[in-house]
């Protein structure tokens, strides 16, 4: 079994090496957004192979790149394409259910690209060195740059681990580049006997992860220091927008990413823990596709409205699920989806469910049948722990799991 991790090399580049980079990234990007306006004024193609054969010559005669980046723009716009695509059909979908009145406007004009990040492909554009050196191609023919990283990435690139795409991303505001490698590593298969324990974790505003186990241990991961910093940038972010001026922009500058890297820092750490606690287990994690679209409040007023709906989109839930996933297998466990509906109503000793048992959909929990109380963060992660405890049974007598596995290697 494989799992895909990314692995963040920086690379120490000479003032010539950084300008042949950064001269082929902006070509890239200036690539992508030419087949981008070909796709558009043709039917909003999202077929790759058609859109090479129709581009190629012209990327490489205008834009000057190798034939490998040439074939790759392609690919990348059609991708795009095909996500857009699946979007305007959902969102058809939606409407004629009345799940919504929005009409999706993804593909009412071409799709821009604004980063330059740029894809290599793994000994075609670019090659690992002894000595941590990677060989990069570029406008100006390949440059020779050394590289450092996270220990344990190093080890993975030098000794086993399957080597894919990279992108080369560019940190504006301190003018350095990076490169993102995707390494795939062969971990162990899950079986029954190989994972005895369940745990559940239950995500949250108040606190962002709450973990429990069927024999009746708990954690709660607070984001009370956290979320209101990231809230902080946010609205920071929001007013310098708004200014517009030139000493805005710079600020923005200055401060671009910062909410997005707390937020990123703090899901690393929460499922590096809940993951370290619970070795060799079975690690249940709620279904939550959709969950803005079911949660989503449509009454009252429409400045509360809106406040209310913009509280929930806080935190980017299903990249800790992610995090937890893929760490899972790492360290010998595996993390599943389970149902979520009513996993905050439902009693976890009698089993009774109804909107009552949450008084004020407060933190406390009243049974309203067997008068059981209890945090309600922690009755989430027990309904959780029981339900993948369920799907653990049916897994030992069948063979198989009813639920597909939420790993990012699968």
């Amino acid at each position: 079994m494989q799992t895909v991790v990314t692995a963040k090399l920086k690379l120490n580049t000479t003032p010539e090496q950084f300008k042949a980079l950064r001269t082929t990234q902006l070509a890239y990007r200036d690539s992508l957004n030419y087949v981008s306006q070909y796709a558009f004024e043709h039917g909003k193609m999202s077929n790759a192979v058609r859109l090479q054969d129709a581009t190629y010559e012209e990327i490489r005669l205008r834009f000057h790149l190798p034939s490998q980046m040439a074939c790759s723009v392609p690919r990348q716009v059609g991708a795009s394409y095909k996500t857009l695509w699946t979007k305007v059909k959902n969102n058809a979908v939606h409407r004629k259910e009345g799940k919504t009145k929005k009409r999706y406007k993804g593909l009412d004009k071409a799709p821009t690209f604004i980063s330059p990040t740029l894809t290599y492909q793994y000994k075609k554009d670019y090659t690992f060195k002894k000595e941590q050196q990677v060989s990069i191609l570029t406008l100006e023919g390949r440059v020779i740059v050394p590289y450092t990283g996270y220990n344990k990435h190093v080890a993975l690139i030098q000794r086993g681990a399957e080597i894919g795409a990279s992108k080369l991303w560019y940190d504006k505001p301190k003018k350095q580049f990076y490169l993102l490698v995707s390494l795939a590593i062969e971990t162990a298969d899950p079986t029954p006997e190989t994972h005895k324990q369940v745990a559940g974790v239950d995500v949250g505003m108040r606190y962002l992860a709450v973990t429990a186990t069927m024999q009746g241990d708990c954690t709660f991961h607070s984001g009370k220091q956290i979320v209101p910093k990231a809230n902080h940038y946010a609205r920071l972010r929001k007013r310098l927008q708004k200014k517009g001026t030139r000493s805005a922009t710079r600020r923005l500058v200055a401060i671009s990413g910062r909410e997005r890297r707390l937020k990123q820092n703090t899901n690393h750490v929460v499922s590096k823990r809940i993951v370290l606690q619970h070795p060799q287990s079975l690690i249940g994690l709620e279904h939550l596709t959709d969950i803005r679209e079911r949660t989503k409040r449509r009454k009252g007023k429409n400045a509360k409205q809106r406040k209310a709906n913009r509280t929930f989109s806080k935190w980017s839930f299903a990249e800790l699920h992610s995090m937890i996933a893929y760490k899972a297998l790492l360290h010998r466990s595996m993390a599943i989806k389970v149902d979520a509906n009513y996993t905050s109503q439902a009693c976890p000793k009698c089993g009774h469910t109804c909107k009552e048992n949450r008084p004020n959909k407060g933190l406390l929990f009243v049974c309203q049948n067997c008068q059981y109380t209890l945090h309600a963060d922690l009755v989430g992660a027990r309904n959780i722990a029981m339900r993948t405890l369920l799907l653990r049974q049916d897994w030992r007598g069948t063979g198989l799991l009813s639920v597909r596995a939420f790993c990012v290697g699968r």
